[in-house]
């Protein structure tokens, strides 16, 4: 399940009573939680436009269904003749089940065969091959009504005997057929014989048995569509059809269901481009039909594991399965929380996928740092070097304007950025001049290698760990420290003076900190940063500053010769001894 850029809103559940003072939740059909609300039962949603738009989807998910399931049975169960019609059978009624509330409503009546659906439910039954079923109807009728009773047997022992090719059945087709038609022959006698004459409804069903054309038609409303009258047909007057022929039946089907009154839709031209046999014509045209690529995308990829496409170059390179991945991927990264499935799909595109998952995530939002983050982490796993850069730089870049100096130089080193690092760290110091103190000290004392990143960042660092040192009351630690900070250049020329007189207090401790020979240092590089010093010829801020920063050069000088002269004693006379 796809992660949520931000924390998920309150979803309130149309019709949930509020008084009650318990929810109950329980698994529905294909698996969907429902839950109890006040709304009628014969309600689908709370306003007709919501009920259209509801009829309108399940309307569309049905007809992918049926799409799909037949092209399994036709393309990948790939079923001889004999169990082809089997599961077209199957086919039929998994999508035509209408039937199944009938039954429960006409047996639940007080008497089943004077419902006024009886008979549409025994037809039904037997244009869907459900004979059993239909044979325990007709007892009901033979029950009540005991001048049918003789007709109802007949009937019913025909739909007992009726030959079929049963899973676990070893008979040839052969057998098959000959046992068919002697029932066929069996059928048409009694039709011949005027044995249902008595009953319209019972001569009725003997012709749908014995497949006659004229009767399946008169049934139109209860076959709903051409493709439950081609498996019908099939069923009662070709069982054995071979798959090669199965489109001209479909074609016929069809003509002879519309009549001439209407014209194909695009569902159906699907299905017969199925019974064709013709997988690229059925991905053409539920790319035309259907509303997205997910239908599409996951047939075609369906059939090419089972290695039913030709593999044909498209003029870009890629081929039919990765281009519709690719088209359906690309859609998702328009949806505020489905892009990331589509980085999946992307990673299941061998040729293009991560070409164009690096263009759709340069496009994605970062609106919020837990989704920046998100996205980071997609990066880092498939080693997208310069994306993992571009995302870290732009998050550090909102840091710095937001003034969050610790996020920015985190975002920074994340992004081994040594420009931006550099001005980070130079914010930083800036910062410390200002407030005499850093932010973000759990950061900067935790830099450890990252601080090699740029020199001012190493500066940064380790003028940090000076003041720790000092801190500590480890002087000499602090005072080496601070002196390889004014020799290897790596200091800032602004900072030069704060690190000079951050010597001082070193300087001025009871005990000698610096050695003669650093003291010679200090004193050079004071003459060396004194030597470069702008001169201020006007009066004015610059000039106090200026005055200020020259009392306290004059104080180093002579702290400076202070310590040389007491570094010189404590050296000879450890010498001495």
């Amino acid at each position: 399940m796809e992660e949520l850029d931000g924390e998920p809103t309150v979803t309130l559940i149309p019709g949930v009573n509020s008084k009650k003072k318990q929810m109950c939740f329980d698994w529905g059909p294909g698996e969907m939680l429902v839950c109890e609300t006040s709304f009628n039962k014969n309600v689908a949603a709370k306003d007709p436009a919501s009920g259209r738009q509801f009829s309108s989807q399940v309307s569309i998910l049905s007809a992918m269904e049926l799409i799909w399931n037949l092209c399994e049975i036709l393309f990948i169960e790939v079923a001889p003749a004999g169990p082809l019609l089997l599961h077209l059978l199957d086919w039929v009624r998994l999508h035509v089940c209408e039937v199944d509330n009938l039954l429960a409503g006409v047996l639940g009546s007080e008497n089943p065969s004077k419902h006024e659906s009886f008979w549409n439910l025994v037809t039904i039954l037997v244009l869907q091959g459900r004979l059993d079923e239909a044979r325990q109807m007709l007892s009901k009728e033979a029950d009540a009504n005991p001048s049918s009773a003789g007709m109802c047997r007949i009937l019913g022992d025909l739909m007992r005997t009726m030959p079929v090719l049963s899973p676990g059945n070893t008979q040839t087709l052969t057998e098959l057929e000959l046992k068919w038609q002697h029932w066929h022959e069996e059928c048409e006698r009694h039709l011949q014989d005027s044995t249902f004459a008595a009953s319209p409804h019972l001569e009725s069903l003997c012709k749908i048995l014995l497949g006659d054309e004229a009767a399946l038609l008169e049934q139109k409303e209860l076959l709903n569509n051409w493709y439950h009258f081609l498996v019908t047909r099939l069923l009662y007057s070709h069982p054995t059809v071979k798959p090669i022929d199965l489109h001209l039946y479909a074609q016929s089907s069809l003509d002879l269901f519309l009549g001439g009154e209407s014209s194909p839709e695009p569902l159906d031209n699907i299905l017969l481009a199925a019974f064709e046999f013709d997988i690229h014509q059925v991905i053409k045209e539920c790319s035309i039909a259907l509303s997205n690529w997910w239908f599409v995308a996951h047939l075609t990829d369906l059939l090419d594991h089972c290695k039913l496409l030709q593999s044909h170059n498209l003029y870009f390179g890629s081929n039919m399965r990765e281009f519709l991945l690719l088209e359906y991927a690309s859609g998702l990264f328009a949806h505020h929380s489905l892009w990331q499935l589509g980085v999946d799909y992307f990673d299941y595109c061998p040729e293009l996928g991560r070409v164009s998952l690096e263009l759709h995530i340069e496009r994605i939002p970062l609106s919020t740092e837990q989704k920046a983050l998100k996205v980071l982490r997609i990066c880092e796993q498939r080693q997208m070097t310069e994306q993992v850069r571009s995302i870290c730089k732009i998050l550090a870049m909102k840091a710095v304007r937001n003034n969050r100096l610790g996020s920015a130089l985190s975002w920074s080193i994340r992004a081994k950025d040594a420009a931006f690092a550099t001005l980070v760290s130079d914010r930083f110091l800036k910062d410390y001049c200002e407030r005499g103190c850093f932010s973000d000290l759990d950061l900067i004392d935790n830099l450890g290698p990252a601080m090699m990143l740029s020199d001012r960042l190493t500066f940064l660092g380790k003028y940090r760990e000076f003041h720790r040192f000092y801190g500590e009351k480890r002087l000499a630690d602090a005072a080496s420290l601070l002196l390889s900070l004014m020799t290897s250049q790596i200091a800032p020329r602004s900072f030069w003076v704060i690190l000079l007189i951050d010597a001082l207090p070193l300087l001025e401790e009871k005990e000698v900190v610096f050695s003669a020979e650093q003291t010679y240092e200090l004193m050079r590089c004071l003459e060396d940063f004194a030597s470069r010093r702008p001169v201020w010829r006007e009066p004015g801020v610059q000039r106090l500053q200026e005055d200020v920063e020259n009392t306290k050069l004059e104080m180093l000088r002579l702290a400076l010769a202070r310590n040389l002269g007491r570094a010189i004693i404590k050296e000879g006379s450890l010498e001495g001894s």
